[in-house]
């Protein structure tokens, strides 16, 4: 063919080969890869294998295996058994290990058994993105979402879903019952082998409805009420949408504000979040290294005892209340329309009286006052929009004061929620494209953090090579 840009031919050999290096060129992420591992103090990190055997087999280095897996998961290629075949064809990976193949087998057990260690590289990254200075602004945004596990749903056990499954194999039985008496009342070929053939369904399904009486007892067993087959560890969670639960895990990031850098992250099998204020926002704190650090959370995190637990830390969380009253809609008051005066420790009521504290407690916890004026409502002109009962209460627990404090911080933030859902919401969009329809390889809980601590240190790279190139980033992280 003429007038075409040719290939060279393929059996035409070369006097002197070309070098390996040419084809990765400066800017390259591979590079970068290979310079963070190489300054990692694996050994420190624990590593397995990091300091070699003096007999035996030799075996590979844990840098040349971690630069596998942080290769591949910037490249979306999470399975073993895929880098195994990269490594053969690639021609970064091929830079990257120096001619190296290991086996899939040699790199699923390096993930499994260096699962601590791989969290502490993670970690690191956040540390060299501390020493650039990039955590300055000193705001960072948590939130989670749910992750989906390689349990499938029809693998997870509840009470309730034992009950339904069970309805339905019994609602099929009487079917094919009411279906085999009519083949047994006609008389010819079809329906004797109608009649064996409904005969077996209907034993097949009285054995399955023993199979689920048993994962009934089994779930009653359970300490939350839950069995997953596949993964033992995933959990059954809802999720916004109606109808759309999946069995997964709930991740937890908190995402820097400025630059949007991950700065800290968990995983967990709880599928809500009320107890997460503290313990990410004390992460996120350790992390960036600022001594006081506001932390912007929605009002999933709503938890007085967590916001309780953040006072003398230097965690200001910031956290809308959440408005449970059904007042609003009845043309009644709500709660704030209620003023309270810390100083003087009273309530002012719409009509301008005052509701003092009362002398007891009725609450079982001990720890709500109730303000109430045992004279006023009787004569207040105003008391039909206030209150059904003889005399109008407002509970307040005893360390509100805490939710006070964070709420005249949300006061002075005015975009504190928009600032939130545009710095935490994007990552978790970005790392569930990369993972495609099944989030998780991995199984069990201690597995699955590793996996995301990947995820998570390789979108890290990719925004710091955003931020600063790869030429730059590498002269930070050779200083």
């Amino acid at each position: 063919m003429k007038r075409f840009i040719a290939g060279e031919d393929r059996q035409q050999a070369t006097l002197l080969p070309d070098c390996l290096d040419d084809y990765v060129t400066s800017d390259n992420p591979v590079r970068l890869i290979e310079v963070f591992v190489d300054e990692l103090d694996l050994t420190t990190l624990g590593f397995a294998g990091a300091v070699p055997e003096a007999t035996g087999r030799p075996a590979y280095h844990p840098a040349t295996l971690l630069k596998i897996y942080l290769y591949g998961y910037l490249n979306r290629i999470p399975s073993s058994r895929r880098l195994e075949r990269e490594t053969q064809r690639n021609i970064e990976l091929i830079w990257l290990t120096g001619r190296l193949m290991p086996d899939f087998k040699t790199l699923a057990d390096f993930r499994k058994n260096n699962g601590p260690a791989i969290q502490a590289a993670c970690a690191q990254f956040v540390v060299l993105c501390r020493r650039l200075n990039l955590f300055s602004k000193a705001v960072v945004a948590i939130d989670g979402s749910k992750f989906k596990a390689v349990n499938n749903r029809d693998k997870n056990f509840t009470a309730a879903k034992v009950e339904a499954r069970l309805a339905q194999v019994e609602a099929s039985i009487g079917r094919y019952l009411v279906a085999l008496d009519r083949a047994d009342r006609e008389q010819s070929d079809v329906a004797e082998a109608r009649t064996t053939r409904l005969t077996e369904k209907i034993a097949g399904l009285r054995e399955q409805m023993k199979a689920l009486q048993a994962m009934g007892e089994q779930v009653e067993a359970a300490p939350d009420g839950q069995v997953s087959l596949t993964d033992p560890d995933a959990r059954s969670m809802a999720t916004s949408g109606k109808g759309t639960g999946l069995v997964g895990y709930n991740v937890q990031a908190a995402v820097d504000a400025e630059h949007h850098l991950i700065v800290a992250h968990d995983v967990t099998n709880v599928g809500n979040d009320r107890t997460q204020l503290a313990p990410m926002g004390l992460k996120a704190q350790e992390a960036t290294g600022c001594g006081t650090l506001t932390v912007l959370a929605d009002r999933g995190y709503l938890n007085g005892d967590q916001v309780r637990a953040c006072e003398g830390t230097g965690v200001l969380p910031c956290v809308p209340k959440t408005l449970t009253s059904g007042n609003a809609k009845r043309g009644l008051f709500t709660g704030q329309d209620f003023v309270y005066d810390a100083a003087k420790d009273h309530y002012t009521c719409p009509a301008g009286h005052h509701l003092t504290k009362g002398i007891t407690r009725s609450d079982r916890r001990d720890e709500i006052d109730h303000y109430r004026n045992l004279t006023a409502c009787h004569t207040c002109a105003l008391k039909p929009r206030c209150t059904a009962d003889t005399v109008k209460r407002v509970k307040r627990w005893v360390h509100e004061g805490v939710i006070d404090a964070m709420q005249g911080r949300l006061d002075r933030m005015p975009d504190a929620m928009k600032i939130r859902r545009q710095t935490v919401e994007h990552p978790f969009g970005t790392l569930k494209a990369w993972m495609g329809a099944t989030h998780f390889l991995t199984r069990t809980l201690a597995k699955v953090k590793t996996e995301m601590s990947l995820y998570v240190l390789t979108y890290n790279v990719k925004r710091m090579i955003q931020i600063f190139g790869v030429g730059p980033l590498i002269a930070g992280i050779r200083v």
